[in-house]
C-alpha cells in the first residue's frame, strides 16, 4: 500500500489529512517533528510527503534541504500557512515538488498527491520488482514470471510489505498495523490467513514462516 508521511504538528490538520487519505485507499502516518520527519522519510519506505513548514525542530525548508542534499528524489509537497509569493518560491528552489497554502480543500491535495505520485512513477518507479516478481503499484497488478496473478487489494498490500523488504521478517503486529491499520489483536489470525492466500498464489516457498517472530519474503 502506497504510504504517505504527514509532517504536520497541527492535529487537527494532520488528523483531517490522514482521514481523507486513508479513504482514498492510501497508508498515511503522522509525524510532527522536524528531525522525526526527516528521518522517516530517509527510511526508504515512504512514497509521497506532505511537509509543514512550520514544524518544532528542523522547519519545514531545512528538512527539505537535508532531504535532497541526501539525494533523496522522494516526491514532497509543502502545505503552508504562509502565501507569499517569496515563500512559495524558496519552497521550490528548495526541491518541493509542489506547494499547497492553507486553508485548502481535500479534494485538491488528493489530485495534486496522484499527480505526484504519476509523475514519480514515470521517472522510474513504476514497479516494485524482486526476482521474477513484480508489483505496478499505481494499476494494483502483480505478475509473476510475466504470468498475472489476481490478488484483492489487502493481498496486494500485504504483498508490497514484503516485496518492499525482502529477507527481512516482518511480524504480525507490523504487518497488521501497516496493511490493516489496526493495532496487534493476539486473537486475530488475519495476517495469517492472507499469507496463505499469498503462497497459494506465488508459491509456499516464497513467503517463510519465522517461528516466534513473524514472516520472511525469500
Amino acid at each position: 500500500m502506497t504510504l504517505i508521511l504527514i509532517a504536520e504538528d497541527e492535529p487537527r490538520i494532520s488528523s483531517f489529512v490522514r482521514r481523507g487519505l486513508e479513504s482514498a485507499g492510501f497508508s498515511a502516518e503522522v509525524v510532527e517533528d522536524g528531525g522525526v520527519a526527516l528521518e522517516r522519510a530517509l527510511a526508504g519506505d515512504v512514497d509521497l510527503l506532505l511537509l509543514d513548514v512550520g514544524l518544532p525542530g528542523l522547519d519545514g525548508f531545512e528538512v527539505l534541504r537535508n532531504l535532497r542534499g541526501q539525494g533523496s528524489t522522494l516526491p514532497v509537497i509543502m502545505l503552508t500557512a504562509r502565501s507569499s509569493t517569496r515563500d512559495t518560491v524558496d519552497g521550490l528552489n528548495a526541491g518541493a515538488n509542489d506547494y499547497v497554502p492553507k486553508p485548502f480543500k481535500f479534494d485538491e491535495l488528493l489530485a495534486r498527491v496522484r499527480s505526484r505520485l504519476r509523475e514519480n512513477t514515470t521517472a522510474g518507479s513504476i514497479a516494485i520488482v524482486h526476482r521474477d516478481v513484480t508489483l505496478d503499484v499505481l494499476s494494483r497488478r502483480a505478475t509473476v514470471a510475466g504470468r498475472e496473478v489476481d490478488l484483492s487489494a489487502r493481498e496486494f498490500a500485504l504483498a508490497e510489505q514484503f516485496l518492499r523488504h525482502p529477507g527481512q521478517v516482518l511480524s504480525r503486529e507490523q504487518l497488521l498495523s501497516r496493511v490493516w491499520g489496526l493495532d496487534f489483536d493476539p486473537g486475530s489470525n488475519v495476517v495469517d490467513v492472507y499469507v496463505r492466500y499469498l503462497r497459494a498464489k506465488f508459491g509456499a516457498d516464497r513467503i517463510s514462516t519465522v517461528r516466534g517472530a513473524g514472516y520472511r519474503w525469500e
